[in-house]
């Protein structure tokens, strides 16, 4: 593939991962997996979609974070990206990748589940980039329990709505004094948001929670000129699967999708560019599903 835009193949655009029994610790990182995710390095062009724009990202290390913080390098933004402390190294090739593409990057590691640490997020973009243009709260944790309900500790489940929702709730909170109208708040919503896994039962209920906070602060931010739409990804390929997931549904890991493999974060992330930019300024409290075809409802 030249780049995202050269007519191909959808269903042969990428093989299935070939080491999807690999496991890692949690969170997983990126330069330890032998099947490298594709976040667009090689691929991805940009056309000045966002020039002058500055973005926040939690979950920038890797995965579609990276991608996403790739790709909006590429469009003229100056990058900002949030992830945990022992995230440092795929951080560092991030940051490598945004500086390549002549943009300036910020990296704030530290854990969301924090309020104060949410809001030092925020107040470093304004003091490093001058402002927020665009807020991206795609960090997640999830940790797939085969047994059920009986399977999820407290901790887990708090956890898990810590990260997934309180800190996308903070966050929010804390950027929109500094956002202007064409400002964009872009959330990460799932596949699992309208049809839930019985193993990941706790962070399918956060991702539905995800969508609604979407369409509801959606319609609350439209007057004021602030649009607001979520990315509902499917089964992607980022370094979460090995590190949450047991070998067998690793195994197997998108093949149930009607295009019959996992996608690759380059995939998703030009639907965060689209609601960043003003191509989608009619668009609001919506949610955009890259699911290979696989059925959010």
């Amino acid at each position: 593939m030249a780049d995202q835009t050269t007519t191909t193949d959808p269903a042969e655009q990428y093989d299935q991962p070939e080491h999807t029994d690999e496991q890692q610790v949690y969170p997983g990182l990126t330069s330890d997996m032998e099947s490298k995710p594709d976040h667009g390095e090689d691929s991805y062009q940009g056309s000045d979609r966002l020039v002058g724009k500055r973005a926040v990202i939690t979950g920038g290390d890797s995965g579609i974070g990276r991608a996403v913080a790739l790709a909006f390098a590429r469009e003229g933004a100056d990058v900002l990206i949030s992830y945990l402390e022992e995230e440092e190294t795929d951080a560092q090739e991030t940051a490598r990748l945004v500086e390549e593409a002549g943009r300036k990057i910020v990296k704030v590691p530290g854990d969301i589940r924090e309020e104060a640490h949410c809001q030092k997020i925020i107040d470093t973009a304004v003091a490093e980039l001058g402002g927020i243009d665009i807020l991206v709260n795609n960090a997640a944790y999830q940790m797939a329990q085969m047994g059920g309900i009986a399977d999820i500790t407290t901790e887990q489940f708090d956890r898990v709505l810590k990260t997934n929702l309180y800190a996308m709730f903070w966050l929010s909170k804390a950027a929109l004094p500094h956002l202007q109208p064409g400002s964009s708040i872009i959330n990460t919503a799932s596949v699992q948001s309208e049809s839930p896994s019985p193993e990941l039962l706790d962070y399918a209920t956060t991702k539905a929670g995800i969508q609604n906070f979407t369409k509801g602060l959606g319609q609350q931010l439209a007057e004021k000129g602030i649009r607001v739409n979520a990315v509902a990804p499917g089964p992607i390929w980022t370094p979460l699967i090995p590190a949450t997931m047991p070998v067998e549904r690793a195994e197997s890991h998108g093949e149930n999708t009607p295009m019959g493999r996992a996608g690759q974060p380059a995939e998703v992330a030009p639907a965060y560019v689209f609601f960043a930019s003003q191509e989608s300024s009619y668009i609001t409290a919506e949610m955009l599903a890259v699911t290979g075809g696989k059925p959010t409802s």
